[in-house]
């Protein structure tokens, strides 16, 4: 086992066989000597620094039907909401005042954002938070709908993979195209968005060769950030009764995802900090180096559930911050609240910009 941890080390590439075998053979002791190189790893391109981005989670309604997630469109139980575009704005502004340069703006599949609505807000944003970098995650759209959004000011675009496994993620996703997914993250690199894209660990019929299958996707593309989250149940969809994944084995994902793709920008997610009050803290000690407090009006943040008891729903931004702040101090890293760009990035010229 440990010639196989060196090897990822040195030579930064284990096969899918091997990636099985490593995990398998896990032990505590290694499980130690795995998080200390991920944080190495993570130091040599982004050293103590844990960039921060604020979250606005701005709509809980999605075209979609994921087995596993509460925002599907047959939770006739769900509460539904849309901020309007002043609302969005004015989450976007009051994080601007705390310091955020960096906002993440997140929804289900929602028809009703339409290109030209998500331009005037990504202009917008644009106009009153200047420098800030603007992420988008909303999911599967066409190749037009990408260039216009970057061409009119986004950054960065986030969509998890959920699983590399074909047939898993067929299985999980009725009506969805494993093929059209690999499509847009192809098509989103391509244009010059630094890409995010991720998976959860502790699925439903998910085994190690899966989670090996993961980790070499990741590896093949390159992206420039990677989330990884436990799978957490939601009593209101189909495997709200399946056992869910665990922090010690994301852990290990997280670690592993590091050492193949060393200067990824990896956050520490909130569903870490939901199966454990130490699971964020964990999450930056196995390579992680991204916290992304929410921003959204306090009236809506327990409607955004993709899984249940989501932590931080009753804090008010500024609070939200110094809480964040305090505990990563806290760990021994140091808060950065600019873009937060890939270590790699440049600037590429956009019509915005004449």
């Amino acid at each position: 086992m440990e010639a196989l941890l060196d090897q990822l080390v040195e030579r930064n590439e284990l096969d899918q066989e091997e990636l099985v075998c490593l995990l398998q053979q896990l032990k505590t002791g290694s499980r130690d000597r795995l998080f200390h190189l991920a944080v190495q790893t993570r130091k040599l391109h982004y050293s103590e620094t844990v960039y921060l981005r604020g979250l606005i989670e701005f709509s809980s309604f999605c075209r979609q039907d994921c087995l596993y997630c509460g925002l599907r469109r047959s939770n006739t139980e769900a509460e539904r909401y849309r901020l309007t575009e002043a609302e969005i704005m004015e989450c976007a502004e009051e994080g601007y005042r705390l310091g955020y340069r960096s906002f993440v703006l997140q929804s289900g599949e929602d028809a009703y954002y339409t290109e030209a609505r998500l331009i005037r807000i990504v202009t917008g944003i644009r106009r009153r938070c200047p420098g800030a970098a603007i992420t988008l995650s909303v999911g599967e759209r066409s190749e037009g709908f990408y260039r216009a959004l970057f061409e009119a000011g986004a950054d960065r675009y986030l969509l998890r993979h959920e699983t590399a496994s074909r047939p898993l993620y067929q299985s999980l996703h009725p009506g969805m195209s494993y093929d059209n997914r690999m499509e847009c993250l192809r098509v989103l690199k391509s244009i010059g968005y630094q890409v995010g894209t991720g998976f959860m660990v502790g699925l439903p019929g998910q085994t190690l060769s899966h989670l090996a299958e993961d980790l070499l996707l990741l590896k093949k593309l390159q992206p420039h950030m990677i989330g990884i989250g436990p799978f957490i149940p939601h009593s209101r969809t189909p495997l709200g009764e399946m056992q869910g994944g665990t922090v010690d084995d994301t852990l290990v994902m997280l670690a592993l995802a590091r050492l193949l793709v060393p200067d990824a920008l990896m956050p520490a997610t909130t569903a870490m900090g939901t199966l454990d009050p130490l699971g964020r803290e964990k999450a930056l000690q196995a390579g992680c180096n991204v916290v992304m407090p929410i921003l959204s009006p306090l009236r809506v943040r327990r409607k955004y559930a993709l899984y249940e008891n989501k932590i931080c729903m009753g804090d008010e931004a500024a609070l939200c911050r110094d809480c964040i702040e305090m505990r990563i101090a806290a760990s021994g890293y140091r808060i950065e609240l600019s873009r937060g760009d890939h270590c790699s990035y440049k600037e590429r010229p956009r019509k915005y910009q004449s």
